[in-house]
């Protein structure tokens, strides 16, 4: 039921903190990774890294806030590793600020990156999944898909509206036979996160001492829920959004 042997995973942001957690997960069950990404040095690292644990794994260097290299970035892996049978929609940013602060430029970034590039990889994967009779469909939405965060209100919006995203290609795609659900991270030890512990001192404290499971995440606490997300054992479970969060979504205090 777990076995993603012969199937053949996408993770766009792959090649370092919640994707490459996802892909090493991923990889560990049998899938060969297509890590895409910006940075030519991180892609390959990533790249040597899953060949290791005896799966194929190709690099794409992709800007996914431009269509054409989205389409592309699917040619490609269709090409070098024969299907996309698992779409990993990773790929993000955030600038923190007030809401009072933001220049309408930076809107764009953010929701260019967070949320437009999210639909226009799952339109890009459709036919290929449509045309193999299915396909798995994993979106990366946050905590603050829940609720709001007062230094990153625009990354908060973006990530709630992947959420409703997701539950609209869910329903679209259901008779194609295409699962759609989406992983929630909470608080995970990743360069994202460190930077905001820079704009926010208290960071780290105010996280252990929120968090009911007294820790950080690391990123391959994602990997078990995307197996499952990606693998036969969620053929009828669709639509939905799973915190991973340590409860931190959950708890008052």
């Amino acid at each position: 039921m777990f076995d993603l042997t012969g199937k053949v995973a996408l993770v766009t942001g792959g090649n370092g903190g919640i994707g490459l957690g996802i892909a090493r997960g991923l990889a560990r069950s049998g899938a060969a990774v297509a890590v895409a990404g910006r940075n030519v040095e991180k892609n390959t690292a990533a790249v040597a890294e899953l060949a290791a644990l005896g799966v194929r794994a190709i690099p794409l260097v992709v800007d996914v806030t431009e269509p054409a290299q989205i389409e592309r970035m699917v040619a490609d892996t269709v090409g070098q590793l024969g299907s996309v049978d698992v779409l990993v929609a990773n790929a993000g940013m955030n600038i923190r600020k007030m809401p009072q602060d933001y220049l309408v430029e930076e809107w764009h970034q953010i929701v260019d990156t967070n949320l437009t590039s999210v639909f226009q990889c799952c339109q890009a994967v459709y036919p290929e999944m449509k045309r193999r009779g299915g396909g798995k469909i994993i979106t990366i939405g946050s905590m603050t898909s829940i609720f709001g965060f007062n230094v990153a209100p625009v990354y908060a919006a973006t990530k709630g509206a992947v959420v409703q995203l997701t539950r609209s290609l869910a329903s679209s795609w259901a008779a194609d036979n295409i699962q759609v659900n989406s992983i929630l991270p909470g608080w995970i030890d990743t360069d994202l996160t460190r930077r905001a512990g820079q704009v926010v001192s208290t960071l780290n404290d105010n996280v252990l001492a929120r968090t009911p499971a007294g820790r950080w995440g690391q990123p391959d606490d994602l990997a078990g829920l995307a197996i499952f997300f990606a693998a036969p054992a969620s053929d009828f479970v669709t639509g939905t959004a799973v915190p991973v969060d340590g409860s931190f979504s959950s708890s008052m205090f």
